[in-house]
């Protein structure tokens, strides 16, 4: 019997399936850049930490967190359940936006591309969380 996941990459042209994985490589390499830039704490990170009102030394703690769920988004098993996390982080960042009236809209974007990665590399990753009826 052949491999479902294996038979719906057949179905998505060469074209998308690439421009789907240069897009999902350019939010990884921004989020890897941004997680590091926490954890190593530069001069805007730690400005940006306090015009939002946030302490200085939880910043490389929420580095480390979005460089875990980076990791989990990148290995292709569980990229469905590290685009969740990234969803769930990126809300809290755009929770934060908006509590400290800033008009950032760079964290409403990266969702949105990251949402069209997924959706251009697998038709079926159109629906919210995609469940194989056959499994």
């Amino acid at each position: 019997m052949p491999n479902k996941s294996i038979s719906r990459l057949n179905d998505v042209s060469k074209p998308r399936l690439w421009a789907g994985a240069i897009i999902a490589a350019l939010v990884a390499a921004f989020l890897i850049f941004d997680g590091i830039t926490k954890v190593i704490q530069i001069d805007a990170v730690v400005r940006a930490s306090e015009q939002l009102g946030l302490p200085v030394n939880v910043a490389p703690v929420i580095g480390v967190v979005l460089l875990i769920c980076t990791a989990i988004y990148v290995i292709p098993t569980t990229r469905i359940v590290g685009a969740i996390l990234l969803t769930g982080y990126m809300g809290g960042a755009m929770a934060i936006q908006v509590r400290a009236r800033e008009r950032s809209f760079s964290h409403y974007f990266l969702v949105c591309v990251r949402r069209a990665c997924m959706g251009s590399r697998c038709p079926s990753r159109t629906a919210p969380i995609p469940v194989d009826p056959a499994a």
